[in-house]
């Protein structure tokens, strides 16, 4: 190499060192902006998430505070309306599920099957089937062994406790203390003044009282399957209190 030409030959690669140099700070400029914008992304969506599920949890809360109201306004008639304690379910797929009762076309009745347990622990019950997913059930209304009432659900939503007619009635489960199946009387007398109160505000006749047998052929309440009589009784009990009030 000519002596001469070195400082040329060092001058462009000093050159192309700073080019490559240039390259490599780019690139990783580039890098950087690039991870900025995944970043910034993911945050993006965290918080259009977490903004869509405060909705949904305000909608639930204002839908609850509304139901509650309505729930509580619903005495007007003849006969006086029942003290309930309204502690509406949490909504979930497992026992309450939010969906529209267009129509109240009937009453059913059924009974715990656990005895011994009250009114309240058959409602915490059903609110913990969101979390232990172990099978689908609820009720509108749970009467305890002391004469107590728990509302579950609104009435103008469904419950899982009547299969087909789920669709178009209302649930009353009733707690017994024993494996007959028998309703104590003060559950017996709640059950026929919440029952008389339903037939009333909906515009129902005694009639359309039934039982979950009457649905399905299961066994509930077991004490008016296993004797029907009882179940007239019942029902002639629930026509007396419409009577009794001047309802019919």
């Amino acid at each position: 190499m000519n002596t001469q030409d070195q400082p040329h030959v060092e001058k462009m690669n000093k050159n192309s060192r700073k080019k490559g140099n240039w390259k490599k700070q780019r690139s990783r400029q580039a890098g950087i902006l690039k991870s900025m914008v995944v970043v910034s992304g993911a945050v993006a969506v965290l918080l259009f998430a977490v903004v869509l599920h405060r909705l949904y949890v305000n909608s639930h809360a204002d839908a609850d505070k509304e139901n509650r109201g309505r729930v509580l306004l619903e005495g007007e008639g003849k006969i006086p309306r029942p003290k309930l304690d309204v502690d509406l379910l949490t909504v979930n797929e497992y026992s309450r599920p939010g969906t529209p009762l267009a129509k109240v076309k009937g009453v059913v009745i059924h009974y715990t099957a656990n005895p011994g347990t009250g009114a309240r622990a058959n409602r915490n019950y059903f609110e913990g089937l969101k979390d232990s997913h172990v099978t689908k059930a609820s009720s509108h209304f749970v009467i305890g062994l002391d004469g107590e009432i728990v509302q579950c659900i609104p009435s103008s939503e469904i419950a899982y406790a009547s299969n087909e007619r789920n669709q178009d009635t209302l649930a009353i489960e009733c707690c017994i203390e024993d494996d007959t199946g028998r309703f104590n009387q003060r559950t017996y007398q709640s059950a026929v003044h919440l029952t008389a109160w339903l037939v009333e505000h909906f515009g129902l006749r005694t009639q359309d009282v039934i039982r979950h047998f009457d649905v399905t052929g299961k066994p509930c309440p077991k004490y008016f399957v296993d004797f029907p009589s009882a179940w007239e009784q019942f029902l002639s009990d629930v026509q007396d209190y419409l009577v009794s009030y001047g309802v019919f």
